[in-house]
Protein backbone atom coordinates (compact mmCIF):
# COMPACT_ATOMS: atom_id res chain seq x y z
CA UNK A 1 0.00 0.00 0.00
CA UNK A 2 1.17 3.11 -0.77
CA UNK A 3 2.58 5.10 2.48
CA UNK A 4 0.40 8.28 1.82
CA UNK A 5 -2.47 6.13 2.52
CA UNK A 6 -1.38 6.69 6.32
CA UNK A 7 -1.14 9.81 6.17
CA UNK A 8 -4.78 9.68 4.87
CA UNK A 9 -5.60 7.22 7.48
CA UNK A 10 -5.20 9.75 10.18
CA UNK A 11 -6.52 12.58 8.47
CA UNK A 12 -9.99 10.78 8.51
CA UNK A 13 -9.76 11.15 12.90
CA UNK A 14 -10.97 14.35 14.30
CA UNK A 15 -8.97 15.67 16.68
CA UNK A 16 -5.40 14.35 15.37
CA UNK A 17 -4.36 17.37 13.60
CA UNK A 18 -0.66 19.05 12.92
CA UNK A 19 0.65 19.11 16.50
CA UNK A 20 -0.40 15.53 17.42
CA UNK A 21 0.71 13.99 14.09
CA UNK A 22 3.99 15.89 14.55
CA UNK A 23 4.31 13.61 18.13
CA UNK A 24 3.21 10.62 16.24
CA UNK A 25 5.68 11.21 13.47
CA UNK A 26 8.33 11.62 15.95
CA UNK A 27 7.12 8.75 18.51
CA UNK A 28 7.63 6.04 15.65
CA UNK A 29 10.42 7.99 14.02
CA UNK A 30 8.73 9.34 10.85
CA UNK A 31 6.52 6.29 9.92
CA UNK A 32 3.12 6.21 10.15
CA UNK A 33 2.47 2.55 8.67
CA UNK A 34 3.76 1.86 11.97
CA UNK A 35 1.85 4.45 13.83
CA UNK A 36 -1.58 3.26 12.59
CA UNK A 37 -0.95 -0.52 13.23
CA UNK A 38 0.44 0.14 16.66
CA UNK A 39 -1.31 -1.20 20.02
CA UNK A 40 -3.06 1.07 22.53
CA UNK A 41 -0.34 1.66 24.84
CA UNK A 42 1.99 3.31 22.23
CA UNK A 43 -0.63 5.62 21.58
CA UNK A 44 -0.92 6.86 24.90
CA UNK A 45 2.70 7.52 25.28
CA UNK A 46 2.46 10.30 22.40
CA UNK A 47 -0.34 12.28 25.05
CA UNK A 48 -3.60 11.17 22.59
CA UNK A 49 -6.70 11.60 24.98
CA UNK A 50 -8.71 8.96 25.34
CA UNK A 51 -11.70 10.29 23.39
CA UNK A 52 -9.68 10.99 20.36
CA UNK A 53 -8.04 7.44 21.07
CA UNK A 54 -11.57 6.08 21.26
CA UNK A 55 -12.39 7.38 17.49
CA UNK A 56 -9.09 6.09 16.88
CA UNK A 57 -9.35 2.57 17.45
CA UNK A 58 -13.27 2.76 15.69
CA UNK A 59 -11.99 4.02 12.67
CA UNK A 60 -9.05 2.15 12.21
CA UNK A 61 -10.87 -0.95 12.64
CA UNK A 62 -14.35 0.28 9.96
CA UNK A 63 -11.91 1.97 7.20
CA UNK A 64 -10.19 -0.08 4.50
CA UNK A 65 -6.84 2.46 3.41
CA UNK A 66 -6.39 0.49 0.29
CA UNK A 67 -9.75 1.03 -0.93
CA UNK A 68 -9.30 4.56 0.18
CA UNK A 69 -6.08 5.32 -1.80
CA UNK A 70 -7.64 3.64 -4.72
CA UNK A 71 -10.49 5.49 -4.96
CA UNK A 72 -8.04 8.87 -4.77
CA UNK A 73 -6.30 7.24 -7.72
CA UNK A 74 -9.36 6.43 -9.73
CA UNK A 75 -10.93 10.15 -9.27
CA UNK A 76 -7.65 11.70 -9.68
CA UNK A 77 -7.32 13.68 -6.54
CA UNK A 78 -3.68 13.74 -5.50
CA UNK A 79 -2.48 13.73 -2.59
CA UNK A 80 0.36 15.92 -0.68
CA UNK A 81 1.97 15.78 2.51
CA UNK A 82 4.85 17.58 4.56
CA UNK A 83 7.07 15.27 3.21
CA UNK A 84 6.33 16.27 -0.71
CA UNK A 85 8.92 18.73 -2.56
CA UNK A 86 5.73 19.98 -4.02
CA UNK A 87 3.90 21.00 -0.82
CA UNK A 88 3.63 24.95 -1.65
CA UNK A 89 6.26 26.64 0.22
CA UNK A 90 4.45 29.77 1.55
CA UNK A 91 2.06 27.12 3.04
CA UNK A 92 4.73 25.33 4.90
CA UNK A 93 5.89 28.07 6.86
CA UNK A 94 2.59 28.82 8.84
CA UNK A 95 2.01 27.68 12.52
CA UNK A 96 0.97 24.25 12.25
CA UNK A 97 0.55 23.87 8.61
CA UNK A 98 -2.04 20.72 7.47
CA UNK A 99 -0.15 17.98 7.37
CA UNK A 100 -2.09 16.45 4.36
CA UNK A 101 -3.50 18.58 1.29
CA UNK A 102 -6.10 17.08 -1.53
CA UNK A 103 -5.76 18.69 -4.97
CA UNK A 104 -7.64 18.50 -8.01
CA UNK A 105 -5.56 20.06 -10.90
CA UNK A 106 -1.94 21.19 -10.32
CA UNK A 107 -0.01 23.49 -8.27
CA UNK A 108 3.42 24.64 -10.20
CA UNK A 109 5.93 26.54 -8.23
CA UNK A 110 5.09 29.75 -9.76
CA UNK A 111 2.23 29.31 -7.60
CA UNK A 112 4.29 30.45 -4.71
CA UNK A 113 3.57 34.19 -6.09
CA UNK A 114 0.18 34.23 -5.61
CA UNK A 115 -2.23 36.75 -3.79
CA UNK A 116 -5.57 36.22 -2.30
CA UNK A 117 -8.72 38.25 -3.29
CA UNK A 118 -11.44 37.71 -0.97
CA UNK A 119 -14.71 39.82 0.12
CA UNK A 120 -18.95 39.48 0.52
CA UNK A 121 -20.85 36.76 -1.33
CA UNK A 122 -23.49 40.38 -1.35
CA UNK A 123 -21.51 41.58 -3.82
CA UNK A 124 -22.20 45.22 -5.27
CA UNK A 125 -21.52 46.67 -8.92
CA UNK A 126 -18.47 48.76 -7.46
CA UNK A 127 -16.89 45.16 -5.86
CA UNK A 128 -17.36 43.23 -9.00
CA UNK A 129 -15.51 46.17 -11.02
CA UNK A 130 -12.69 46.40 -8.78
CA UNK A 131 -12.57 42.39 -8.19
CA UNK A 132 -12.38 41.59 -12.06
CA UNK A 133 -9.67 44.85 -12.67
CA UNK A 134 -7.59 43.71 -9.90
CA UNK A 135 -7.86 40.06 -11.18
CA UNK A 136 -6.74 40.70 -14.63
CA UNK A 137 -3.86 43.26 -13.83
CA UNK A 138 -1.67 40.35 -11.70
CA UNK A 139 -2.97 37.70 -13.86
CA UNK A 140 -1.29 39.34 -16.78
CA UNK A 141 1.79 40.05 -14.00
CA UNK A 142 2.21 36.29 -13.78
CA UNK A 143 0.18 35.83 -10.24
CA UNK A 144 -1.82 33.29 -9.36
CA UNK A 145 -5.42 34.68 -7.43
CA UNK A 146 -6.21 32.91 -4.54
CA UNK A 147 -9.69 32.68 -2.60
CA UNK A 148 -12.62 29.95 -2.22
CA UNK A 149 -15.09 29.55 -5.07
CA UNK A 150 -17.95 31.03 -2.59
CA UNK A 151 -20.31 33.19 -4.21
CA UNK A 152 -19.64 36.98 -4.73
CA UNK A 153 -16.27 38.29 -4.81
CA UNK A 154 -14.69 34.77 -4.33
CA UNK A 155 -16.24 33.55 -7.83
CA UNK A 156 -16.05 36.58 -9.75
CA UNK A 157 -11.96 36.52 -9.01
CA UNK A 158 -11.63 33.11 -9.98
CA UNK A 159 -13.89 33.92 -13.47
CA UNK A 160 -11.71 37.27 -13.91
CA UNK A 161 -8.68 35.26 -13.80
CA UNK A 162 -9.45 32.40 -15.87
CA UNK A 163 -10.59 35.00 -18.49
CA UNK A 164 -7.55 37.04 -18.58
CA UNK A 165 -5.56 33.49 -19.07
CA UNK A 166 -3.98 33.67 -15.65
CA UNK A 167 -3.78 30.69 -12.72
CA UNK A 168 -6.07 30.22 -10.10
CA UNK A 169 -6.42 27.99 -6.62
CA UNK A 170 -9.76 27.75 -4.91
CA UNK A 171 -9.65 26.59 -1.11
CA UNK A 172 -12.45 24.35 -0.03
CA UNK A 173 -14.37 24.23 3.28
CA UNK A 174 -15.38 20.31 2.27
CA UNK A 175 -13.79 17.49 0.08
CA UNK A 176 -12.45 18.39 -3.16
CA UNK A 177 -14.69 16.21 -4.30
CA UNK A 178 -18.06 17.99 -3.20
CA UNK A 179 -18.04 21.50 -4.77
CA UNK A 180 -19.28 24.27 -3.02
CA UNK A 181 -21.88 26.15 -4.40
CA UNK A 182 -23.50 23.71 -6.76
CA UNK A 183 -23.91 26.46 -9.20
CA UNK A 184 -19.72 26.94 -9.37
CA UNK A 185 -19.38 23.19 -10.18
CA UNK A 186 -18.90 24.55 -13.84
CA UNK A 187 -15.95 27.16 -12.75
CA UNK A 188 -14.51 24.48 -10.66
CA UNK A 189 -13.78 22.75 -13.67
CA UNK A 190 -12.67 25.23 -15.86
CA UNK A 191 -9.93 26.19 -12.49
CA UNK A 192 -8.56 22.41 -12.63
CA UNK A 193 -7.15 23.01 -16.34
CA UNK A 194 -5.04 26.31 -15.20
CA UNK A 195 -5.11 26.24 -11.57
CA UNK A 196 -6.09 23.56 -8.78
CA UNK A 197 -9.01 23.28 -6.26
CA UNK A 198 -7.31 22.43 -3.04
CA UNK A 199 -8.80 21.30 0.79
CA UNK A 200 -7.42 19.90 3.76
CA UNK A 201 -10.45 18.17 4.48
CA UNK A 202 -10.84 14.31 3.25
CA UNK A 203 -12.52 13.50 -0.31
CA UNK A 204 -16.44 13.39 1.08
CA UNK A 205 -16.43 15.67 3.70
CA UNK A 206 -19.67 17.69 3.06
CA UNK A 207 -19.17 21.87 2.88
CA UNK A 208 -19.88 22.16 7.10
CA UNK A 209 -20.03 26.04 8.01
CA UNK A 210 -18.24 24.97 10.76
CA UNK A 211 -15.33 23.63 8.19
CA UNK A 212 -15.23 27.55 6.16
CA UNK A 213 -13.39 29.48 8.98
CA UNK A 214 -9.85 27.21 9.27
CA UNK A 215 -9.65 26.70 5.48
CA UNK A 216 -9.35 30.70 5.47
CA UNK A 217 -6.20 30.52 7.18
CA UNK A 218 -4.74 28.43 4.19
CA UNK A 219 -6.09 30.88 1.62
CA UNK A 220 -4.09 33.51 3.17
CA UNK A 221 -1.14 30.65 4.02
CA UNK A 222 -0.45 30.07 -0.03
CA UNK A 223 -0.42 34.07 -0.41
CA UNK A 224 2.01 36.66 -0.12
CA UNK A 225 -0.67 39.61 0.39
CA UNK A 226 -4.41 39.25 0.66
CA UNK A 227 -7.14 42.10 -0.57
CA UNK A 228 -10.11 42.31 1.00
CA UNK A 229 -12.72 44.01 -1.49
CA UNK A 230 -15.55 44.24 0.11
CA UNK A 231 -16.70 42.91 3.37
CA UNK A 232 -19.74 43.30 6.47
CA UNK A 233 -19.07 43.12 9.72
CA UNK A 234 -19.24 39.62 9.98
CA UNK A 235 -17.73 38.44 7.10
CA UNK A 236 -15.31 35.60 6.69
CA UNK A 237 -13.02 37.91 4.53
CA UNK A 238 -12.13 39.70 7.60
CA UNK A 239 -11.14 36.22 9.27
CA UNK A 240 -9.00 35.84 6.38
CA UNK A 241 -7.74 39.09 6.83
CA UNK A 242 -6.85 38.22 10.75
CA UNK A 243 -5.23 34.73 9.59
CA UNK A 244 -2.99 36.76 6.94
CA UNK A 245 -2.05 39.38 9.65
CA UNK A 246 -0.74 36.65 12.21
CA UNK A 247 0.76 34.81 9.25
CA UNK A 248 3.00 38.04 8.58
CA UNK A 249 1.26 38.62 5.41
CA UNK A 250 0.43 41.56 4.13
CA UNK A 251 -3.59 42.84 4.02
CA UNK A 252 -4.95 45.56 1.63
CA UNK A 253 -8.43 46.76 1.66
CA UNK A 254 -10.45 48.29 -0.77
CA UNK A 255 -12.18 51.75 0.62
CA UNK A 256 -15.53 52.17 0.19
CA UNK A 257 -18.94 54.29 1.41
CA UNK A 258 -19.13 54.64 4.71
CA UNK A 259 -22.88 54.45 4.39
CA UNK A 260 -22.31 51.14 2.76
CA UNK A 261 -22.86 47.92 4.92
CA UNK A 262 -20.79 46.56 2.44
CA UNK A 263 -18.01 48.69 3.45
CA UNK A 264 -17.94 48.60 6.80
CA UNK A 265 -15.22 45.52 7.73
CA UNK A 266 -12.56 46.99 4.50
CA UNK A 267 -12.70 50.59 5.90
CA UNK A 268 -12.37 49.19 9.60
CA UNK A 269 -9.40 47.29 8.47
CA UNK A 270 -7.77 50.41 6.77
CA UNK A 271 -8.65 52.00 9.97
CA UNK A 272 -7.03 49.14 11.82
CA UNK A 273 -3.60 49.59 9.70
CA UNK A 274 -4.60 47.51 6.78
CA UNK A 275 -3.04 49.57 3.53
CA UNK A 276 -5.74 51.12 1.84
CA UNK A 277 -5.88 49.64 -2.22
CA UNK A 278 -6.46 52.47 -4.33
CA UNK A 279 -4.98 51.21 -7.47
CA UNK A 280 -4.29 47.95 -8.85
CA UNK A 281 -0.26 48.88 -9.06
CA UNK A 282 -0.12 48.99 -5.20
CA UNK A 283 -0.65 45.14 -4.85
CA UNK A 284 2.87 44.91 -6.51
CA UNK A 285 4.10 47.34 -4.49
CA UNK A 286 3.12 46.19 -1.37
CA UNK A 287 4.42 42.65 -2.23
CA UNK A 288 7.84 44.38 -3.68
CA UNK A 289 7.61 43.42 -7.11
CA UNK A 290 11.72 43.82 -8.01
CA UNK A 291 12.18 40.95 -5.49
CA UNK A 292 9.72 38.66 -7.61
CA UNK A 293 11.37 39.51 -10.56
CA UNK A 294 14.36 38.35 -9.31
CA UNK A 295 13.48 34.93 -7.68
CA UNK A 296 11.48 34.24 -11.32
CA UNK A 297 14.61 34.70 -13.08
CA UNK A 298 17.09 32.58 -10.68
CA UNK A 299 13.91 29.89 -10.87
CA UNK A 300 15.27 29.65 -14.85
CA UNK A 301 18.56 29.32 -13.79
CA UNK A 302 19.72 25.30 -14.08
CA UNK A 303 22.86 24.18 -12.02
CA UNK A 304 25.89 26.47 -13.03
CA UNK A 305 28.69 24.36 -11.36
CA UNK A 306 29.71 20.93 -10.36
CA UNK A 307 28.95 21.52 -6.27
CA UNK A 308 25.08 22.48 -7.04
CA UNK A 309 25.02 19.64 -9.54
CA UNK A 310 26.34 17.09 -6.75
CA UNK A 311 24.39 18.67 -3.71
CA UNK A 312 21.44 17.90 -5.99
CA UNK A 313 22.28 14.66 -6.73
CA UNK A 314 22.62 13.67 -2.91
CA UNK A 315 19.45 15.44 -2.33
CA UNK A 316 17.64 12.99 -5.08
CA UNK A 317 17.35 10.04 -1.97
CA UNK A 318 14.95 12.58 0.08
CA UNK A 319 15.00 14.86 2.69
CA UNK A 320 18.03 15.54 4.79
CA UNK A 321 19.87 17.87 7.15
CA UNK A 322 22.84 19.78 6.22
CA UNK A 323 25.32 17.96 8.30
CA UNK A 324 24.19 14.71 6.19
CA UNK A 325 24.55 16.55 3.19
CA UNK A 326 27.89 18.06 3.50
CA UNK A 327 28.95 14.19 5.00
CA UNK A 328 27.76 12.63 1.59
CA UNK A 329 29.04 15.30 -0.60
CA UNK A 330 32.03 15.21 1.02
CA UNK A 331 31.92 19.05 1.01
CA UNK A 332 32.74 21.42 4.17
CA UNK A 333 29.28 22.69 5.94
CA UNK A 334 29.87 26.30 4.96
CA UNK A 335 30.07 25.65 1.80
CA UNK A 336 26.89 23.42 1.39
CA UNK A 337 25.53 25.76 3.15
CA UNK A 338 26.33 28.94 0.79
CA UNK A 339 25.38 26.61 -2.26
CA UNK A 340 22.02 25.35 -0.55
CA UNK A 341 21.23 29.41 -0.40
CA UNK A 342 22.14 29.79 -4.00
CA UNK A 343 19.88 26.64 -5.19
CA UNK A 344 16.82 28.17 -3.02
CA UNK A 345 16.96 31.20 -4.40
CA UNK A 346 16.66 29.53 -7.69
CA UNK A 347 13.86 27.57 -6.28
CA UNK A 348 15.72 23.88 -7.38
CA UNK A 349 15.70 23.13 -3.05
CA UNK A 350 13.42 24.16 -0.39
CA UNK A 351 14.29 24.57 3.39
CA UNK A 352 11.97 21.88 4.94
CA UNK A 353 12.73 23.56 8.57
CA UNK A 354 15.30 22.70 10.83
CA UNK A 355 17.98 23.14 8.57
CA UNK A 356 17.05 20.07 6.56
CA UNK A 357 16.52 20.69 2.50
CA UNK A 358 14.90 19.13 -0.24
CA UNK A 359 15.34 19.06 -3.66
CA UNK A 360 12.24 20.47 -5.82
Amino acid sequence: MHPKAYWVGFNFVKGIGAVRLQKLLKLFDGDLKAAWEAPLERFMAAGINQPILDHFLSLRKKIDLEQVWDRLEKTGIQVITWDDPNYPRLLREIDQSPPVLYVRGELIPEDDVAVAIVGTRRVSAYGRQVTEDLATYLSQHRITIVSGLARGIDAIAHQATLRAGGRTIAVLGSGVDRIYPPENRHLAEEMMASGALLSDYPPGTPPESSNFPPRNRIISGLSLAIVVIEAGDTSGALITASYAADQGRDVLAVPGNINSPNSRGTNRLIQSGAKPLLSPQDVLETMNIDQITTHRMARKILPTDETETKLLDVLSTGTMAVDEISFLSGLPIEKVSATLAMLELKGLVRNAGGMNFLAV
